[in-house]
């Protein structure tokens, strides 16, 4: 079976990876260099860097259209997509004979678009899964080719979900793969009303005290990569600091229930600070200010001079 692979990201390599040992990749469509890091030097996409190892013909044009007449002479049999961070025009779509399939990182019909995994987390959903699906016209909405469940950890973040769920959508790109060698692939109707999960800004990220514990706490497990949770506060205090781990006070713990949002409730020397949400509390365990490493919370307060009863100068 010929394929096509799109993909963009290293998130993406195994994927590819994948598609060259189970069939023969005849082209790898990547999205075009950019600058990286300080020095702004142009380096190549990890899916692109990977497919030149791998000896694949790569495109990376400003358009996905162009690249029809250069794809076409293939006869590509099936195109994966994971990844690839643009929309794929129909007259792409249409050119494989068995049809083109996206690997999603949700159960469709739920959270369709380009940050599944940080929105299902920051609201606070407690089962996710791999779809894999036949891409159309309408943004992540046809036809489900496989899906599979997969159930999340109380406290996972983003950090680790995200490396559970390629485990899982490579497993179930790998079935999807047999079944459409085998002349049997599916195609199921999404079932359900739709969610979305749009594309990330950084100011999602910005966490709000005033909300009750249980959200403040989601949130910060959602933006765990990019954008990082954080909090502003007032000078002389670092302007912006990253919340990086919390976690909600157990059974046995004050859980705050009159303070006004931002009071801090209560401190562990060399860990976390205990801080007032609404009508709740949440623990704050590790922080970073901006071009600081990472420290425990109640390190942080310290350097503020702040003490059990005081405000967080929040901004």
């Amino acid at each position: 079976m010929k394929t096509l692979f799109y993909g963009t990201p290293a998130f993406a390599v195994p994927f590819l990876e994948l598609l060259f040992r189970k069939t023969s990749v005849v082209g790898v469509l990547s999205q075009p260099d950019k600058p990286v890091g300080r020095s702004l030097r142009i380096r190549p996409t990890p899916v692109k860097a990977r497919a030149l190892e791998l000896g694949l013909p790569v495109l990376q044009p400003d358009r996905p259209a162009t690249a029809i007449d250069e794809f076409r002479p293939l006869k590509p049999d099936l195109a994966v997509a994971v990844a690839y961070g643009k929309l794929l025009p129909e007259a792409l779509l249409r050119l494989p004979a068995i049809g083109s399939v996206n690997v999603h990182f949700s159960l469709l019909p739920k959270y369709r678009g380009a940050a599944p995994v940080q929105w299902c987390l920051a609201r606070g959903e407690t089962l996710t899964g791999v779809t894999v699906f036949w891409i159309e016209a309408e943004l992540d909405a046809g036809p489900i080719c496989l899906q599979r469940e997969l159930a999340i950890a109380p406290n996972e973040d983003a950090a680790a979900l995200l490396p559970r769920l390629a485990g899982l959508g490579l497993e179930v790109l790998g079935q999807v793969l047999e079944d459409a060698a085998a002349g049997r692939a599916r195609r199921e109707p999404q079932k359900g009303e739709p969610s979305f999960a749009p594309r990330l800004r950084r100011e999602d990220a910005r966490l709000n005290l005033e909300l009750p514990a249980r959200e403040v706490h989601d949130r910060v497990r959602g933006f765990r990569l990019w954008p990082t949770a954080f909090l502003e506060f007032k000078p002389p205090a670092p302007r912006l600091v990253r919340v990086l781990q919390t976690r909600l006070p157990g059974p046995e713990e004050p859980a705050g229930a009159g303070s006004e949002p931002g009071r801090i409730v209560r401190v562990e020397r060399g860990g976390g600070i205990l801080v007032q949400c609404l009508r709740s509390s949440l623990w704050l365990l590790t922080v970073q200010s901006e071009g600081k490493k990472p420290v425990a919370a109640a390190d942080f307060l310290n350097g503020l001079r702040l003490n059990v009863g005081d405000f967080l100068p929040l901004a």
